[in-house]
């Protein structure tokens, strides 16, 4: 993609833009496909929060195919990628990096060098990310929100575009910790991996028990990618949309003016405001994907589970009837009308 200076004044602009980033984000698709089988929407998930800037969890059993996503479209994007693996004896020096020291060989002098970790990359495969510590987990925290480092009082900026993907097992599994709200709040958007269905199935067997496998093709360098990015945010929401994102994220407050009765009952704390703004970022790139440079009150609706879903803290009670995050925004989308309301 070309880069973009301004936003389109034409209608042949709008039209050509839209397209152009239609077409780019099926040829990314269409790689990914070659080796990952099944999983639209986590897939579409995965690219939509790539295009929007920002970070992904991916959360499911062990041998779904959640690194072998990240790294297929590490392979189909021409940029660094490195992958971390969680373990709780992991340090946060082992992800940032740390200060080492060197010797001038002509002078004998020593001084502190800065030597990078696995972070310095642009795109970040945090593997199992749930298996380390609280600790070594928040050291991810700065890169993921600033897109910078800071060690012994330096800050390093991380080059564009940045996006950490990460995965982890569902927290009832053996040697996990849960991630800090702080941090679970800093992922765009968390996708369920679920298991494939049988034809799925059938084709992964072909896929790795053959002679020979695709080889997926990089589409996408950096600049692209920044070009891509800056369209999606130049893309038009009306007052009433935007405001029905709003309620929709308030509906996850309980005892808030919006909050229904599941809300109320089950909710212990709800989302941040990057909750609505990752309504509005993926609505944008699902309205840029459907040709359109308007996003409405449908492509907020498709996007609210993946965006709310690890933004709502559950009670007790919630957890003694069963009842799911993904359980209470659906709830919220079918109660939460969308016409405006009154200021």
């Amino acid at each position: 993609m070309a880069a973009i200076e301004q936003l389109p004044q034409t209608p042949a602009e709008v039209k050509a833009r839209c397209e152009e980033f239609r077409v780019t984000y099926k040829r990314l698709q269409d790689e990914v496909g070659k080796v990952v089988v099944g999983h639209r929407e986590v897939v579409d998930g995965v690219l939509m929060s790539l295009f929007a800037g920002g970070n992904v969890l991916l959360e499911g059993v062990p041998g779904l195919g959640k690194t072998l996503l990240v790294r297929t479209l590490a392979q189909s994007l021409t940029l660094p990628f490195s992958r971390i693996q969680f373990t709780p004896d992991l340090m946060p020096a082992d992800v940032i990096g740390t200060n080492i020291v060197s010797e001038d060989a002509t002078t004998g002098r020593r001084s502190f060098q800065f030597q990078r970790g696995p972070i310095f990359a642009q795109i970040v495969l945090a593997d199992e990310i749930n298996r380390a510590t609280p600790k070594t987990q928040s050291a991810l925290l700065e890169a993921m929100q600033e897109r910078s480092i800071t060690v012994a009082g330096t800050t390093y900026k991380l080059e564009l575009p940045f996006i950490v993907l990460a995965t982890q097992n569902p927290i009832e599994q053996e040697g996990t910790y849960p991630l800090p709200e702080a941090q679970l709040d800093r992922f765009l958007l968390k996708l369920v991996v679920g298991y494939s269905q049988l034809d799925e199935l059938m084709t992964i067997l072909d896929r790795t028990t053959g002679a020979q496998a695709d080889a997926v093709s990089g589409v996408l360098d950096a600049a692209a990618i920044l070009a891509a990015q800056k369209l999606v945010r130049e893309v038009i929401v009306a007052p009433h949309v935007r405001q029905y994102a709003a309620r929709l994220a308030m509906a996850t407050h309980p005892q808030g003016k919006f909050a229904p009765e599941i809300t109320n009952k089950y909710v212990r704390c709800g989302s941040s405001p990057r909750g609505a703004q990752a309504l509005m970022l993926c609505a944008k790139v699902r309205a840029l994907c459907d040709g359109r440079f308007h996003a409405g009150n449908k492509d907020i609706q498709s996007v609210a589970l993946a965006a709310l879903r690890h933004r709502l803290i559950l009670n007790f009670e919630a957890e003694a009837d069963r009842v799911s995050a993904d359980d209470i925004v659906r709830k919220i989308i079918e109660s939460t009308p969308t016409e405006p309301v009154a200021m």
